[in-house]
Order: structure tokens, then sequence, then C-alpha cells
């Protein structure tokens, strides 16, 4: 099967995690991709370890599939090899502050003038308009300004630092290339190129979806633990006699009578389905108390044969050896970017030709 983006080449001037991510789910699935790496300006995720070889294991993980062009932009002549580069190229993705590639000569308007079909994608933190546009940001700040902070964690202890980038990843990665792809559609209908101008905060708030709804149509302020879904009843999660976890996402009602017969406690079945917040709490009572009564490989072991929504925490380790990852083969051996081989996270577009 031909990969579906064999045909498109795109040249790359992103860094650290938002851009890199983008491009490398565009190389997954077919896309000719060229990253522009300043020589003396080093990506930061280059240098985080673990290294695995001569890179950071997330460089050569976020660099699979790509080519590297080492290219000082700001040097005299710069601009120049660049606005040749782009006649070729169909897609320029970018990270920088808005204005910064104007300053460099190759912004937007200077390579749409040597390529009117380009599509050109920015991803930046806050959008190219607003007065936050030149503001420094990080993936914690577009989560909190966005109001999606507010609404996670415990009401005792605030928002937590979440394990993987959302507003980078989710939000900036995702939507780059939702809109570059939507821009390629365009393109082949109508012949226009397009300026996609991706703000991780402005897709962190839109993730709020059910959330946001609710405050902003519904009047209903959200906060930790006041949901169905953020701990606000017993859809949550809940610890094992040895410190390990166990995920309870038994919402309908032949789920939580499962559950309730799995923890022996049948005569809770109608407190799943109440909507009053004292049986819910006191439902999450004695789910806490029965989970914390066994270890973690005990409820494995009940839960694999039970169909209730309930799945262990696992570590990515764990995960990575789970029989479902692996037979949808998530874990891949991939250049490294040296001629070796290195284990890295599967793409999810494999059954496309990728």
């Amino acid at each position: 099967m031909t990969a579906p983006l064999k045909e498109l080449k795109v040249l790359d001037f992103s860094t650290l995690l938002p851009g890199p991510y983008a491009t490398m789910m565009l190389a997954d699935m077919g896309a000719e991709v060229l990253r522009v790496e300043a020589p003396d300006r080093v990506d930061l995720v280059k240098v985080l370890p673990p290294f695995d070889g001569k890179f950071s294991t997330a460089y050569s993980y976020l660099g699979r599939g790509k080519q590297t062009l080492e290219l000082n932009l700001k040097q005299e002549g710069s601009a120049e090899k660049i606005k040749e580069l782009v006649k070729e190229y169909d897609v320029v993705v970018e990270q920088f502050r808005p204005g910064v590639m104007d300053r460099l000569g190759i912004g937007y308007e200077a390579l749409k003038a040597i390529n009117p079909n380009l599509i050109y994608c920015a991803i930046t933190g806050y959008g190219q308009t607003g007065p936050y546009k030149d503001r420094a940001g990080h993936d914690i700040n577009y989560l909190a300004i966005s109001g999606v902070a507010s609404h996670c964690g415990r009401a005792d202890s605030g928002p937590p630092p979440m394990g993987i980038q959302i507003a980078d990843v989710a939000g900036g990665s995702h939507h780059a290339v939702m809109g570059i792809l939507a821009a390629v559609i365009r393109r082949q209908q109508t012949g226009e190129g397009a300026f996609i101008d991706i703000s991780m905060t402005d897709a962190a708030f839109s993730m709020n979806a059910m959330a946001g709804a609710a405050a902003i149509a519904g009047g209903q302020t959200q906060k930790p633990e006041s949901g169905m879904l953020n701990g606000g009843t017993f859809y949550d999660y809940y610890q094992t006699s040895d410190g390990r976890w166990l995920s309870v996402g038994s919402l309908e009602p032949q789920f939580s009578a499962r559950l309730c017969d799995a923890l022996e406690i049948p005569e809770m079945k109608s407190f799943a389905l109440s909507q009053n917040p004292e049986q819910q709490q006191a439902l999450k009572k004695a789910i806490k108390q029965k989970v914390a009564a066994k270890t973690f490989a005990e409820w494995r072991e009940i839960f694999a044969h039970v169909d209730a929504c309930v799945e262990p925490v696992l570590t990515i380790e764990e995960a990575a050896e789970h029989p479902q990852m692996k037979a949808r083969a998530m874990v891949v051996e991939r250049d490294r970017g040296d001629g070796e081989f290195q284990k890295q996270l599967g793409s999810v577009f494999r059954d496309m030709g990728c």
C-alpha cells in the first residue's frame, strides 16, 4: 500500500516538541520532511536525557523519517537558500514567535511570493494575534490560561503537573497536522495555498469540550472533583494494597453492575446510577475499601475476566508489553539517525501504508 502523503514535501523549521511531533506524524504518513537545524543553536530536546547513542532518545524519536539541513538562518545568504529551496516544497512548519520568520526574510508573504501554492503552518503558544502573541509560555501555562487546569486534579491539592504535554501535542501537534491536511485538500480543489495559525492555547481551550459547554452555555462552573468525569463520581482511580492503582470507568448500568458484583458490593448497584452526591461518595468509599484489600496483581486477574471498564494503571514499560499494544505493533524499531535501530513508540497510521 502506498503511503498517503508520499508526494508531500515538508520544510520544518521547528524545535522542541510541538512542531517536530507534527512533522514526525507527517513523515510517518509518507511525507518527505527536511528539518532545518541551526548548527549554533542547540535544540534542547537534543540534550535531554536519557541518551541512546549520540543523541537523546526523544530527539531520535521525533526526528525519525526526516532529513536534516544545517543552516544558520541569521547568516548572510541563508534566506536566499531557503527561498530557492521552497520552490520545491508544499508545506512549511515553523514554531518561532510571531514576526521572527519575517525578520529573517522568510516569512509567509516572502515565501508565498515565490511559491503561491505554499501551505505555511505557524505553531505558537498564543497565536499570531492578541495581547499575548509575543508572550513566552510552556505547556503548563497554556493549560492554565485555557481553563483546563482549573477543573483537573484534586480539590484539596489543586491541578496536577501532567505526565504528558497535552497543549503541546494534542493541542499544537495534532491541530497543526489536521490544519495542514485540510489545506492540502483545499489546494487540490482550488489550487490555493494557505497560512495556518495554530495557537496551543486556543487548542487547549477547545479541548475543554463537555466541561466547556457546561460552563459557557450552562453557567456551571467546573471545579476539581465536581463532575462525572473528573473525580466527582465513582469514575476514578483507586489504590491497591501494594500501592498500585486501578482505573474504574464503569459508568453504564451493565458495567457498574458487574463492577459491584466483582467487588462483592451488589447492594450498591443503585448508587452507581444515582445523581445524589452523598450516594456517589458512599460508593466511592466502598470501592476504595474493597480495592485496598487486594494487591494489584490480584485485581488484574479478577478484572481480566470481567467486562466492566476497569483497567490497571500501567507504567509505560508495562504498557509496551501489554498484549493489546503488542497486537497493534505500538512499539517498533526504527533508525535512530545513525544507522542503528532503536525501540520507539509506533505510529497509529500504519494501516494506511505508513
